[in-house]
């Protein structure tokens, strides 16, 4: 009896030593929100039924997985996705991949769509209107740092190393930033720092962006992260949400507002062991897009996709291995230099240069390079495609020709500005009708 008596005191002793000595980390007080509502236009059709961040990339992957991804791989275990235009699949895809839960029960994250919850209208007219609708929904959870994310950018960051960096300066906000081309800053938001990294001009995509000190052709933009102190971020998103000359945008009228009077810091995204900026994409473009995509198929990429202490989590579709079948000098299933996933049969064809994601049938004689293959696609019999990016579901007929012709594709489908070939099953099916009516 008595060494039970000593045993209970011994274990209250240390339990009270432990949470006198605990202290929480950044991250623990830290509230993600991921802005993924936006369509995405200059991706044309591929956005036509689906919201930019749940396009599909990389084989296996949708656009979210990497932001929500960084964001556990970074400790940070409380999110909530912002969604609104089309976002039935997105909504689909986080609740089938990505249904996780904390150690009390309660969703890590939270699906927060547009709905009438401020006025009489639905919509979130602007990134900062979309958070301030939200603004109950952030103070229950009670954070202390408010992080800030775009939805649809492909990269790999460990955001304590941003946190921190907050915290040390004392910011109010602080602004990830990363160095871009000048041609391309002209798409983001561009970024003046002084010597301590503080902002001292943000420009939201100028048509003439300002360089960096000692780098003409060079511009520190903005990648749409931002920490914010959680007392702080709700004073300005009333304070805007109140203006009369407002378009409720943190890159528009939030952030220029606040670098004369607040301290407004910038972290940049760099590689340290290679010595250069770190891997960042905004595949905002078609082009963009099939680049970013094809990188992947190199010997060595620059993101790492194979990388087990960084992993990019998805929802995976229960298909089976990828088949090659056939080999004869006249139909032959064959892939080099490709990236080829689950479910993709290749029976009798030629893929080279080229990233099939799952549940892709391509049939024989036919060959596609350079090109990227969203899933579920079939491909006909004596088909040729080059520089071509085939939208989900696609079924193209036998003997079809695509990326060969400008002349001929034009007629039917989106050339992108390099010449790369937007196909979708919509553009698919008009085809069809208008050589239907020809034919009659």
């Amino acid at each position: 009896m008595c060494l039970v008596v000593a045993l209970n005191g011994y274990r209250k002793t240390r339990v009270m030593q432990a949470q006198q000595n605990f202290s929480p980390s950044p991250q623990s007080g830290t509230l993600a929100l991921v802005l993924a509502g936006g369509r995405g236009s200059r991706l044309h059709g591929l956005t036509d039924w689906r919201a930019k961040p749940a396009v599909h990339f990389g084989g296996k992957y949708r656009l979210i997985d990497f932001a929500l991804s960084n964001c556990l791989n970074s400790g940070i275990s409380r999110i909530g996705v912002l969604t609104q235009y089309m976002s039935h699949s997105l909504n689909q895809h986080i609740q089938q991949g990505w249904r996780l839960t904390a150690s009390d029960g309660s969703p890590m994250i939270e699906l927060l769509p547009a709905q009438q919850r401020t006025s009489e209208h639905s919509w979130y007219s602007g990134t900062a209107d979309a958070i301030y609708q939200n603004i109950d929904i952030i103070r229950n959870h009670n954070p202390e740092y408010v992080l800030i994310l775009a939805g649809d950018h492909i990269y790999k960051m460990d955001y304590r190393e941003m946190l921190n960096a907050h915290i040390a300066s004392n910011a109010d906000l602080t602004i990830g930033a990363i160095e871009t081309d000048l041609e391309e800053a002209k798409q983001f938001g561009v970024l003046a720092v002084d010597s301590d990294n503080r902002v001292t001009k943000f420009d939201e995509k100028p048509e003439c962006p300002a360089h960096m000190p000692g780098k003409p052709d060079k511009a520190l933009a903005s990648m749409g992260i931002y920490i914010f102190n959680s007392q702080f971020l709700y004073g300005q998103l009333i304070q805007d949400h109140d203006s009369l000359n407002t378009q409720n945008d943190f890159g528009r009228n939030i952030i220029p507002n606040l670098i004369l009077n607040q301290n407004v810091m910038a972290h940049q995204f760099y590689d340290h062991k290679l010595d250069r900026p770190a891997y960042w994409r905004d595949v905002g473009t078609l082009d963009a897009f099939w680049k970013a995509n094809l990188e992947l198929i190199g010997v060595v990429p620059e993101l790492n996709l194979y990388d087990k202490s960084w992993p990019i989590r998805s929802f995976s579709s229960q298909s089976p291995p990828a088949k090659f079948v056939f080999d004869s000098a006249e139909r032959c299933g064959a892939a080099v230099n490709s990236m080829i996933c689950d479910g993709c049969i290749i029976s009798g064809a030629h893929i080279s240069n080229s990233l099939l994601h799952t549940n892709v049938v391509a049939n024989e004689c036919t060959t596609i390079s350079e090109s990227v293959v969203l899933p579920d696609c079939i491909i006909g019999e004596h088909c040729k495609l080059k520089r071509v990016i085939l939208d989900r579901g696609c079924v193209v007929p036998s003997g079809m020709m695509i990326g060969y012709s400008k002349t001929q594709d034009e007629n039917y489908f989106h050339i992108s500005e390099e010449g790369v070939v937007l196909v979708t099953q919509k553009m698919l099916d008009a085809m069809t009708r208008k050589q239907f009516f020809k034919a009659a």
